[in-house]
């Protein structure tokens, strides 16, 4: 039975990656979605102490590019390189995102192990030639089944239709070469049944259990009508099938055929964040070519749901494309980072408004966080001067706060650390939140204030701290949502002086008590979550 990301054998790194996009357009929320979530999920691991890698990148070959170049009158690589460098990776500079490495399919390092690994395939007898005619979708890059098409209405009617793009299928016939997956359906569906979390979430495993217990076709790995990709190496006239190529960036970008220790120290992936629209590439075609190649399989395909506008997916070709930077300008860049996970299960389909994005913003970070974090510093500033008292009167209620914060980790680490339950993962931690508002309203330091006694000013010092402590603990368990927003309350509770950078604090020991120090500077900072404008127009 083949090993998996999951079970790698001398490998320390805990490897993440997304799908390598599409540059025929710019990116749109529906991308920047799967790339938040795998930023969170590896800055998490990091602050677990652990060696991580996150990959993302572009894929840069096929029909769909080569078209949408043609229509903009220039080459396919002037395109790929201007959308690349203007679009792509500054906007996942702009959402702080904490990629190792960025992958585009047109670099020599990609197309040279490209042409190996399918040269080997070649030699070993997994690859022959034949014929192929079929519907093809160019939007997909992919050969449709027959029962996979709609049928088209108004102006198509009459006609098939890509179920995804809305759009009508080519009918292509080509001599390719095919690679024999038909042979390894067994084979999978044992791996499967080995590992039932391979495929996430359940229905997207049971649909591809489903497609593959109806008995699986050759996969043709090579176009001929075209020239825009990776050469065949012993057929110069074909070049090689999109989606293989694509697929192999998940070992070549980890040094496949080129940096064997790197490779070792880092393939197969832990875990594969894809649009459940590419779940059978990731589930089935890919895993059969590691196998075919005698290598490892990822830990996990965890397949995302679509985003929803006006009960469409979010796309270009259905005119819902919103720009992540339409939000950011209008809620901020961690404000953004956070909603998305916040508001939608992941692994299921979402749909995006504005007003619900402006009431969650207003009610939960505003008004649950960014106000605690503000009366907290205020307090402290009003009657400690600024420096955070000691924490010697400490009772129940102070441990009901302390087991909280504990719960909050524990359940948060292993929901979105383990279970990808971004979503529960954080609602624990708001709970958190909740929680310690509601130890302040019940403690009332601003009518304890008034007892000057030892015993009042202790126990003022004690709920002021207790209060203090547990935003630090916040702060950690928020560092991989909103990056910005935690470094800013670090610096507020006086962290960053006496504990050290918040990179360097581990999740596991966040819900320690007692690590932020007596005599620490409390200022307050600007407000975390100022208060929203009017909706753009």
């Amino acid at each position: 039975m083949a090993a998996t990301g999951s079970e790698k054998q001398g490998a320390t790194a805990y490897y993440v990656s997304t799908p390598i996009y599409y540059v025929n357009d710019a990116p749109h929320l529906g991308h920047a979605y799967t790339t938040v979530a795998g930023d969170v999920l590896t800055r998490w691991h990091r602050q677990r102490g652990e060696k991580v890698w996150y990959l993302t990148g572009t894929d840069e070959h096929g029909q769909k590019i080569m078209r949408t170049a043609e229509a903009n009158d220039v080459t396919p690589q002037a395109w790929a390189d201007k959308l690349v460098e203007e679009a792509w990776k500054p906007l996942w500079e702009h959402l702080n995102i904490a990629n190792d490495d960025f992958i585009r399919t047109t670099e020599k390092r990609h197309t040279d192990r490209v042409q190996e690994f399918v040269q080997d395939l070649y030699d070993k007898g997994e690859i022959y030639k034949g014929g192929y005619e079929g519907p093809y979708c160019v939007g997909c890059e992919e050969y449709k089944l027959p029962g996979d098409l709609i049928d088209g209405e108004g102006e198509f009617a009459g006609q098939k239709l890509c179920p995804i793009h809305k759009k009508p299928v080519e009918l292509l016939k080509e001599e390719n070469y095919f690679f024999k997956l038909s042979e390894y359906g067994p084979k999978l569906l044992e791996f499967y049944a080995a590992h039932p979390d391979f495929i996430q979430p359940e229905s997207a495993r049971n649909e591809v259990v489903n497609f593959v217990e109806q008995g699986l076709q050759d996969l043709s790995i090579s176009r001929s009508t075209f020239d825009w990709g990776v050469p065949v190496p012993w057929d110069d006239k074909h070049v090689i099938y999109v989606w293989v190529d694509a697929l192999l960036n998940y070992a070549t970008a980890v040094g496949y055929g080129a940096n064997q220790e790197k490779f070792d120290g880092t393939f197969p992936a832990n875990v594969h964040l894809i649009g459940k629209d590419i779940l059978r590439f990731h589930s089935v075609i890919w895993p059969a070519m590691l196998m075919a190649q005698g290598l490892p399989l990822p830990g996990k395909v965890v397949a995302n749901g679509w985003l929803m506008v006006g009960g469409e997916k979010m796309s270009k070709s259905n005119l819902t494309g919103i720009k992540p930077q339409d939000l950011t300008s209008h809620f901020g860049v961690d404000a953004y980072r956070w909603y998305f996970l916040r508001a939608i299960s992941y692994g299921s389909d979402g749909s995006f408004s504005w007003e619900d994005f402006s009431a969650r913003y207003t009610s939960e970070l505003a008004n649950d966080y960014g106000n605690l974090a503000s009366r907290v510093a205020a307090m402290v500033g009003k009657y400690f001067g600024g420096a955070l008292p000691e924490d010697t009167a400490a009772g129940d209620a102070e441990q009901a706060v302390r087991d909280g914060l504990a719960k909050a980790v524990a359940t948060a680490d292993r929901k979105i650390g383990e279970e990808l339950d971004f979503q529960g993962g954080i609602l624990a931690i708001f709970d958190f939140v909740k929680q310690v508002n509601g130890y302040i309203t019940e403690q009332e330091p601003w009518k304890v204030a008034k007892d000057t006694t030892p015993e009042g000013q202790a126990r003022l010092a004690t709920i002021l701290y207790t209060a203090a402590e547990s935003l630090r603990g916040v702060a950690v368990l928020l560092n991989s949502v909103m990056p910005e927003t935690s470094q800013k309350l670090w610096e507020s509770l006086g962290a960053e002086e006496s504990l050290g950078a918040l990179a360097d604090q581990k999740v596991q020991d966040a819900g320690a008590w007692g690590v932020l120090p007596a005599g620490a500077t409390v200022t307050k900072g600007a407000v975390l979550f100022p208060r929203l404008e009017e909706k753009p127009a």
